[in-house]
């Protein structure tokens, strides 16, 4: 049976797409994860890969065309199907028993009388919201924060909930006006992308027949936390009235789904200094986190952590369900340590040049650099000479970019998300460290928005902040390479024939055999190595 495939929303604002370039042709077989086409939203050219296997049997919007999300763009099937009926029965058809459950994050019930409600009467003005698509790998979300309850005003552009998908936790706004009559998952349930998540219409309509057959059909939310409340309307909402204008900004905690107040300068600061808001006690109104809260912020003394008591002889462990994030992390690492041929070049660099450049850098008023921003500056700089290893791979072409958007792994409680400085060889040392303070402090806030983790062409891992003297890394694709970085190490070197104390770093950069040959890569360690042992270079 034919597989009806529309125009997705990848992006929480995107409302139409123009199809950037089709990777598969009409007649091409297609598997599960291909990706079918690239696709232009209102932030980013984006993969979107197909949940469906079968023959390309017909292509919707040509490549340069712009379409409304839910707009045909494919029909995957069986070869030599007759998919004359889905061609000839515009959107009706695309919506039949016969075409799969489309991708559309909210269906108006009037659209959907051919589905699992015919057998409903369906009040006018009543919007079914499902579990949005916020990401182009999303599979399900986790409803992390309700700012609204059952029986508020909704108005068309109003935030209705955080939800936590497989990249970051993202503000969902409705598209609609109305009230909220019904809510389908309680904080911190999980569901597949288009389940019932809420229902919009006029006040004191009754949809709860509409919502027993959604469920009846979609299956029932998982739960991911055993606490998750198990009332229709949710536990925790919005404070006080004076606040709620403050509601959709709020950030939320990575291990549970209370909501956090805070200033919005209060909020800037934190994200500037990398401060944890879950970690602060607001001393405002009603506990709120302001100003001089941040300031005098100290974070509290990490001591040496206590297992948990177990008696003698007796087994025990803890069960934690896999997050969206972390669940994503595993897809995307295997599929690169095991499509990616990666090999190893490891480095030793003499780094008494670099303290003295950062200690004197450094003594500027209101300036502060760090040894990453220097190396990531450095990667910057080295990548224009050497495009080869700023490539990246897919299937039919290799990408050779003369741009450098550097993604930085940043290490998070649910696994490590790679924020991106864009351009970062247009960019002062300063600028890029406050950029990278900035996404780490959004990423363990998980705040980070997709075009702020998207285009990277190029990955920086450090390590040497942990006391990791060497390390290797899996290549983010579709990236072709990855580079490492440990510790300073402090240890007798050989200059001009005599043994002295000296300061070296050890380097691995990890490379696609199909984009970098060996070479290729040697000469890029050469030049970063001209650049990080003479940073003053890095200013010419």
């Amino acid at each position: 049976m034919a597989e009806v495939i529309n125009m997705p929303r990848l992006s929480d604002t995107m409302e139409e797409g123009t199809v950037a370039s089709w990777l598969k042709k009409v007649g091409d077989k297609v598997e599960e994860g291909d990706i079918l086409a690239e696709i232009e939203t209102d932030k980013a050219t984006m993969e979107f890969e197909s949940f469906n296997e079968g023959t390309l049997l017909h292509i919707g919007i040509q490549e340069g065309e712009t379409a409304k999300v839910d707009t045909l763009l494919a029909i995957i099937g069986d070869e030599g199907e007759d998919i004359s009926s889905y061609l000839n029965g515009s959107s009706e058809v695309e919506k039949s028993d016969e075409a799969p459950e489309s991708k559309d994050e909210s269906k108006d019930i009037s659209d959907v009388d051919s589905e699992s409600t015919s057998d409903v009467e369906l009040p006018e003005g009543v919007t079914v919201v499902t579990m949005p698509r916020l990401s182009d790998t999303m599979e399900e979300g986790t409803v992390a924060t309700w700012l609204k309850k059952v029986g508020d005003e909704v108005e068309e552009g109003d935030i209705l909930a955080e939800i936590e998908t497989d990249k970051a936790t993202m503000e969902f706004e409705s598209f609609q006006s109305g009230n909220l009559l019904h809510i389908g998952l309680n904080e911190g349930e999980s569901a597949k992308v288009d389940s019932l998540l809420a229902i919009i219409g006029p006040k004191g309509t009754d949809v709860s027949d509409i919502a027993k057959n959604f469920k009846a059909d979609n299956g029932d939310a998982k739960k991911e936390e055993k606490s998750a409340p198990k009332k229709e309307a949710p536990k925790a909402e919005p404070k006080k009235v004076e606040e709620k204008k403050e509601a959709p900004k709020a950030s939320t905690s990575s291990s549970n789904s209370s909501r956090i107040f805070a200033s919005p300068l209060a909020k800037k600061m934190a994200d500037e200094k990398g401060v944890n808001l879950n970690q602060v006690k607001g001393t405002g109104e009603n506990g709120r986190i302001v100003k001089k809260d941040i300031e005098n912020f100290t974070p509290a003394a990490q001591g040496a952590s206590v297992g948990k008591f177990v008696p003698t002889g007796q087994e025990d462990f803890d069960e934690v369900p896999n997050s969206n994030m972390r669940k994503a992390i595993a897809k995307n690492l295997a599929k690169s340590k095991f499509t990616a041929p990666h090999y190893y070049l490891n480095v030793e660099f003499d780094m008494e040049n670099a303290i003295a450049f950062r200690t004197q850098y450094n003594s500027i008023p209101d300036t502060k650099i760090s040894y990453n921003d220097i190396i990531v500056k450095a990667c910057a700089l080295a990548l224009k000479q050497h495009p080869q290893v700023n490539s990246q791979w897919f299937d039919d072409r290799m990408q050779l970019n003369n741009h450098v958007h550097i993604g930085v792994a940043v290490a998070v409680p649910d696994g490590l998300l790679v924020p991106v400085v864009k351009f970062a060889n247009e960019q002062s040392l300063p600028q890029i460290g406050a950029a990278v303070r900035e996404f780490a402090g959004k990423a363990r806030n998980k705040k980070l928005a997709l075009d702020e983790m998207e285009g990277s062409t190029f990955t920086v891992s450090n390590l040497g902040m942990f006391g990791i003297d060497s390390f290797t890394s899996i290549i983010n694709q579709p990236n072709s390479a990855i580079l490492s970085v440990g510790n300073i190490v402090e240890k007798p070197v050989v200059k001009n024939g005599q043994i002295v104390v000296g300061n070296t770093m050890q380097l691995c950069l990890a490379c696609d055999h199909r984009t970098v040959d060996g070479a290729t890569g040697a000469q890029f360690l050469q030049t970063l190595k001209g650049y990080i042992e003479n940073p003053v270079t890095m200013l010419v």
